[in-house]
């Protein structure tokens, strides 16, 4: 190659004049990354790692390739190389790993053809040794990694050192090549507002709303709440749990703790982590009230920028959608699974964003429902993120999992309020009744008796049955997870209506109804399950408090479809067993009771059901590490189903003739989420096989038979599918 200058990227014009040289991007992403790393004593490696990232672009063939040339070229594995042969073999490992997986994700250490051991020892490499005359070696020869591995988990703590450094050259690299390739995107990144502008908001807002509320013992209790979380903030970043009954005001308590906490310790974000996008909207509707939508990101499969309503919608969508690439802003409201599964992924575009947790306040929303099966290595994460990069996580719930036994001593959780228990009685609204085995033919008769009454069963195909007994009589409605989300709202402010009108209304649901909607039944009915499922059935009893108890029924169907999962059958009869041991069955004692035997039934391997973390400690010193078998074998929601789209109304049939002739189908993604249903593999062959499927863009499948859909239930299940089928997909 001839003359001197190297370049990292390139644009159409062949004179070279606008193309980025090679050690600007090099330098630009080693300064990035270091600013990044600097909230974990980190900056250092990563100024190593970002100059070293690329250097295999200063090859000859490479830049033939930035000129036209249709070669392949490897250009990560130099840095490595470089790595290993200038720095100690701890260091030099972990940025072997990121500098390797800086495009393709984080690679497993051996054992397959495209391990990190195979890569290092290829036999030819291009000649990028030019790279020595323009980028100066960092010495890091004083440079320690400043870890306190959890449980002597040793191997843990280098691994998820090395994945969040890998977090921060991954996202500098994509934030230095948006700038030269796309700096109109890259001037909107970072115009969220301050946390002292976000705080006045919010204290303002708080003050207007204590002032306009009436002067009841439950507002005083609320008051309280609030109060004792802003007098708590002041403690040092740790694990606190922050228990609340339904009611209590939890969600703008915890906020306040969380501004009253960062303002305390100078820390950067908020993350609010919920299992369902249900409470997820609700939460962020909140949020964006509050804050203005420019300082919140919603960020799950089901949110479409385009559906805010604020006046600045335009100039907001586009900053959310960059913002939802690396968690760059002050408020993130996201779901259990793109938080967990994010922090144990080997790609690089789940890996991005997982830096900027660091420094941060994490709170748990409904925590009783974290992933049973991942538990402790969920736990062992958040201990990491609590131990060793500066953040508080907030274990919030009316439904406490006793999780101290699962930690380690050094960050077992701190109790924010002063006394839960006297809360739980203040805010008691329910008694829990257990009615022991019941049929279909006696259960619709006591559910006739009643005016207005919600039953929540365990199974798809117990609501159909139990639906079709009760509709002749009129005022009956279904709800389960074979109705698309558009149908399952327009029924839900049906059902409001009809509750707030004190019309005849009576409801049969599968647990989806659980998932953070809010309504408010006089009684309620439910399956036997877990005693977290009952106290959220109990949540949609007495919401309001318009009785002085509401009535909960628990009965266990004799039902062949009303059966419960394995896992159900689990919860079912541990929770049989508390509430045959305690009056209160919802009370804090036998909360704890119950999770304490469910977590004991499960043991340390049912509650690492994939063995994640052993895979870690073999030989962790040598740091020879599974990351992608990890990636792969973490995932909370297994692939077992299919999305299907349905024409419900209007504006999904409007949607759907759009889909229909549009060059560019991917673009209705969001907003088909809300027209679409998961379904089973044997139930979708049958309906592909007998021509009632179409599809678009080798992607997006739609149904088109309106028959097979029913106004009153959703999808038609014309061969009774059962089994795994009929189970509820949240």
């Amino acid at each position: 190659m001839t003359g001197s200058m190297y370049y990292a990227h390139s644009t159409g014009d062949p004179d070279k004049r606008d193309w980025q040289l090679l050690k600007t991007h090099l330098q630009n992403v080693a300064d990035i990354a270091s600013e990044f790393a600097n909230d974990f004593n980190a900056c250092d490696l990563a100024y190593a790692g970002g100059l070293l990232h690329d250097v295999g672009k200063y090859s000859p063939e490479f830049q033939r390739r930035l000129e036209g040339a249709t070669i392949r070229v490897d250009h990560s594995t130099a840095g490595a190389r470089e790595a290993g042969a200038l720095y100690p073999k701890q260091l030099s490992r972990i940025l072997e790993y990121i500098i390797t997986g800086h495009h393709g994700g984080l690679l497993n250490y051996g054992n397959d053809e495209n391990g990190l051991e195979e890569r290092l020892g290829k036999a030819f490499l291009p000649d990028y040794s030019a790279y020595r005359d323009e980028i100066p070696i960092p010495d890091l020869t004083r440079f320690r990694p400043s870890l306190r591995p959890i449980q002597k988990r040793v191997g843990f703590s280098i691994a998820f050192y090395t994945r969040m450094l890998y977090s921060c050259l991954v996202d500098a690299d994509s934030l230095d090549t948006e700038a030269f390739a796309d700096p109109g995107s890259s001037s909107l990144r970072g115009q969220h507002e301050s946390f002292d502008i976000l705080s006045r908001k919010f204290d303002d807002h708080m003050a207007t709303l204590h002032s306009g509320a009436k002067e009841t013992p439950i507002n005083r209790q609320r008051r309280e709440i609030y109060e004792q979380c802003r007098g708590m903030a002041a403690h040092p970043p740790q694990i606190f749990s922050l228990t609340v009954p339904t009611g209590g005001g939890k969600t703008l308590s915890s906020m306040a703790f969380a501004l009253e906490h960062i303002k305390q310790h100078n820390l950067e974000r908020i993350f609010y982590v919920i299992p369902y996008t249900s409470i997820i909207e609700q939460n962020a509707a909140t949020f964006r009230k509050i804050f203005g939508s420019r300082n919140v990101l919603e960020h799950h499969s089901n949110f479409d920028p385009k559906a805010l309503t604020d006046d600045d919608v335009n100039s907001v969508e586009q900053y959310l959608k960059l913002s939802a690439e690396n968690w760059d802003m002050s408020i993130v409201v996201t779901t259990n699974v793109q938080f967990f599964e994010s922090l144990f992924s080997n790609k690089r575009s789940r890996c991005r964003k997982i830096h900027n947790l660091a420094r941060s306040v994490i709170i748990l929303d409904e925590a009783q429902m974290l992933p049973t099966d991942y538990l402790k290595p969920c736990l062992q994460a958040l201990s990491e993120l609590v131990q060793n990069y500066g953040s508080t996580v907030v274990i919030c719930t009316a439904t406490q999992p006793k999780l101290s036994n699962l930690l380690d001593e050094s960050v077992r959780p701190v109790e924010i309020m002063s006394s839960p228990a006297d809360l739980y009685e203040a805010f008691r609204r329910v008694r829990v009744n257990d009615l022991g085995s019941l049929n279909d033919e006696e259960l619709s008769t006591r559910l006739q008796g009643h005016h207005q009454v919600l039953c929540i069963v365990n199974t798809r195909a117990h609501a159909q049955h139990l639906y079709d007994a009760l509709s002749k009589q009129g005022g009956c409605y279904h709800l389960s997870a074979r109705m698309c989300p558009a149908h399952r709202r327009k029924q839900l402010k049906e059902i409001k209506d009809l509750l707030t009108a004190d019309e005849e209304c009576r409801v049969v649901s599968t647990q989806l109804i659980e998932a953070g909607v809010d309504i408010d039944f006089p009684i309620v009915y439910r399956a036997i399950a877990g005693l977290d499922s009952v106290a959220q059935a109990a949540g949609r009893c007495n919401r309001e408090g318009k009785a002085e108890r509401g009535e909960v029924y628990v009965f266990r169907s004799t039902e062949r479809y009303g059966q419960a999962t394995s896992w159900q059958k689990l919860t079912a009869e541990v929770g049989r067993m508390v509430m045959d041991t305690y009056d209160d069955p919802l009370s804090l004692p036998a909360v704890e009771s119950y999770f304490q035997k469910l977590y004991s039934y499960k043991g340390d391997d049912g509650l690492d059901l994939k063995g994640i973390l052993p895979l870690f400690d073999k030989k962790p010193q040598k740091c020879k590490f599974p990351f992608e078998d990890v990636g792969w074998k973490f995932s909370i929601i297994e692939q077992g189903t299919k999305d299907l789209i349905v024409p419900y109304g209007e504006d999904g049939r409007a949607l759907i003739d759009e889909l229909r002739i549009s060059r560019s189908p991917w673009k209705y993604a969001r907003r088909l989420q809300g027209y679409t249903i998961n379904i089973y593999p044997n139930e979708f062959r049958e309906l592909e096989h007998t021509g009632k499927i179409d599809c678009f863009g080798d992607k997006f499948y739609v149904l088109n038979d309106i028959d097979r859909y029913s106004e009153e239930t959703g999808l038609i299940n014309e061969k009774g599918y059962m089994g795994e089928g009929s189970l509820l997909i949240v």
